[in-house]
C-alpha cells in the first residue's frame, strides 16, 4: 500500500493531507462512559489528539483543545465537540514554554473547575539520516515538546486530579523498535512510558492512575510534515504486518478506555496499537 507524494511544512496540515485521515467523525459512538468528566487533550487539533477528542465528547466529556497554531484544525475539531452537545475550550501555544503548560491546565480549571483527564499526545519529530546533523535546537525542540512538557502539565494538573482521575501519555511503538533516523523522538517516546509507570505507582495512593499507549505508524500531519516524500508514499506499508497505516480512529477506544471507570484496576499499562508489530 502506497500513499500519494506528498509534503508540508511542520506542524502540517489535515486540510492538506492525501488521503484524508479518519478520525471517527462518521463512525464513533458514544455510550456514556465518560460522562462529566473533565479532559485536556495536547495535540488535539489533528490525528490522535482529534480522534480521542470526537471519542472523549461523544463519550460525555468536555474537552480543552490544545494545539500549537493550526487554528483551522482546532476550530473543526471544536465543532465536532460541540455538536455532540459538549463544552470545548480551544487553547493555542507552544508546550516548549513551561509557562504555558501550566496556562493550560490553569484554563481547564477556570472554565471546568477541575480536571479528571490528562492526555499528553502533542509531539515533534524530525527525520535525520545521520544523527550528527541533528540541530542543536531541534533536539531540544523535540525534548521539550514530547517529554519535558508531559513533565510540566502533569505536575501543573494533578493537584486539581481527584481519585479516579487517569493521565494518558501517547508513546510510540519506537520506544521499543528504534528506528536509525528518528533518533530524538525515539528516545522521548521511551521516556512517557517510563514517566507513566513511575506516576502510576506514586500516584496511587491518591487514586489518580498513570497509562500510556504505544501506537504504531498512523496516518496524521505529522507524517508530510516530518518525513521525506519518498518515506510518506510508503509510510505504513512495511512497517505495520497488517500491511497498511492506521487511522486516528483506530487508537481513540483505547484512549476512552483507559480515561473511563471501567480502567479501574488498569494502571502502569502500556497499550500497543501498532497494526500487529509485538510489544512484550
Amino acid at each position: 500500500m502506497s500513499q500519494p507524494v506528498q509534503q508540508q511544512d511542520p506542524p502540517g496540515s489535515t486540510a492538506e493531507m492525501d488521503p484524508r485521515p479518519d478520525h471517527g467523525e462518521q463512525s464513533y459512538r458514544g455510550c456514556g462512559r465518560l460522562e462529566g468528566k473533565k479532559a485536556i487533550i495536547t495535540g488535539a487539533d489533528s490525528g490522535i489528539g482529534k480522534a480521542v477528542a470526537i471519542a472523549f465528547a461523544r463519550e460525555g466529556a468536555d474537552v480543552l483543545i490544545s494545539y500549537q497554531n493550526e487554528h483551522e484544525d482546532a476550530h473543526d475539531t471544536q465543532r465536532w465537540v460541540e455538536d455532540a452537545g459538549r463544552r470545548a475550550v480551544l487553547v493555542a501555544g507552544d508546550l516548549q514554554d513551561p509557562a504555558h503548560c501550566r496556562g493550560i491546565v490553569a484554563t481547564a480549571v477556570e472554565e471546568f473547575g477541575r480536571v479528571d483527564v490528562l492526555v499528553n499526545n502533542a509531539a515533534f519529530q524530525m527525520v535525520r539520516e545521520d544523527f550528527t546533523e541533528t540541530p542543536d535546537e531541534e533536539w531540544d525542540r523535540t525534548i521539550a515538546t514530547n517529554l519535558s512538557a508531559f513533565f510540566h502539565l502533569a505536575k501543573a494538573a494533578v493537584p486539581h486530579m481527584q481519585p479516579g482521575g487517569a493521565i494518558i501519555a501517547s508513546s510510540s511503538v519506537n520506544s521499543d523498535h528504534p528506528v536509525p533516523d528518528l533518533l530524538p523522538y525515539s528516545a522521548t517516546k521511551a521516556g512517557l512510558a517510563n514517566m507513566c509507570a513511575t506516576l502510576a505507582q506514586q500516584l496511587a495512593p491518591r487514586g489518580i492512575r498513570a497509562n500510556s499507549v504505544a501506537p504504531g505508524p498512523i496516518w496524521t500531519p505529522l507524517i508530510p510534515a516530518t518525513m521525506p516524500p519518498d518515506q510518506v508514499q510508503s509510510f505504513g506499508g512495511a512497517q505495520a504486518p497488517l500491511g497498511r497505516p492506521g487511522q486516528p480512529k483506530e487508537l481513540a477506544p483505547v484512549y476512552v478506555l483507559l480515561a473511563s471507570d471501567e480502567a479501574s484496576y488498569i494502571s502502569g499499562a502500556r497499550i500497543a496499537v501498532t497494526g500487529g508489530d509485538p510489544i512484550l
